[in-house]
């Protein structure tokens, strides 16, 4: 079976893992905008990045038969400069007709400041103004329940309605809520941190395949640019149907993106 890999940081892998993906049955990911590892000195950088973005991986991603897609933003461990962030954000609609963007993100929270949360509310309005699809960043550790509310609440707080929201690195004390109360959920497959392959499957097995997808969100800290293909073989060993294994790693990805008029696996 094929499958999607809906967020993915290709810019810090090789090309063999584009390779390696495709072998895998990958026809399709989508690359969020996220930090490089350190903090970016200009505003410049990111305009680069979203060249790098909306040009360079596209291209290497088609060698491999890949569709390449992303999504533009300043990430939350870049937004405690109030100002630096505006400026970033005020590159953002040069690059939003682009054929290959499909929205904003990924934003959120990384500590729950205010700052954090000013520059988030800053982006979902740039999402609400140009209708588009938002994929959120969700703290990590203890911080992961607070800051999934404080980031809900922002967004209900727009018009922006929740079934075009997707909330990543869902676990499993964040899943339910995220599903009650409409949004899609993320489910981050790595081998360290957030959801390895057989607690994804757990999480499936207790909240269903609905609104729920999978990816590996690998970038260049310890992940794995084939979780997606694991977790689908630990459902399978599991003995999951095929159409489960398909409508989470496939079906669902390609429902939510699909929303933005402009996702294609072809």
């Amino acid at each position: 079976m094929t499958y999607i890999d809906p967020h993915i940081h290709m810019v810090s892998r090789t090309t063999d893992d584009y390779e390696r993906m495709a072998l895998a049955g990958c026809v399709a990911i989508t690359e969020p905008a996220f930090w490089a590892g350190f903090d970016r000195s200009s505003p410049q950088g990111f305009f680069d990045y979203f060249r790098q973005l909306t040009d360079t991986e596209p291209k290497r991603a088609a060698q491999y038969g890949i569709n390449h897609h992303c999504w533009l933003c300043i990430n939350p461990k870049e937004a405690e400069d109030v100002g630096f962030a505006r400026e970033v954000i005020s590159i953002i609609p040069e690059f939003l007709d682009h054929p290959t963007v499909l929205g904003i993100g990924e934003i959120g929270l990384n500590k729950n400041s205010k700052n954090e949360l000013l520059i988030l509310e800053e982006q979902l309005a740039l999402a609400e103004k140009h209708d588009r699809l938002v994929l959120v960043h969700t703290p990590h550790l203890e911080d992961k329940r607070k800051g999934t509310m404080l980031i809900m609440d922002a967004v209900d707080n727009t018009s922006i309605s929740s079934d075009r929201v997707l909330i990543d690195h869902v676990e499993e004390h964040t899943v339910g809520a995220v599903l009650e109360r409409g949004f899609w959920a993320g489910m981050t497959l790595y081998p360290d941190s957030k959801c390895t392959p057989q607690r994804a499957a757990d999480i499936i097995e207790m909240y269903g395949t609905d609104r729920l997808w999978i990816n590996s969100a690998g970038d260049w800290g310890p992940s794995d640019p084939l979780a997606v293909p694991k977790c689908r073989r630990e459902l399978a060993s599991r003995g999951h149907h095929a159409e489960t294994i398909d409508t989470i790693s496939y079906k669902n990805p390609l429902e939510f993106l699909s929303k933005s008029g402009r996702f294609s696996v072809e």
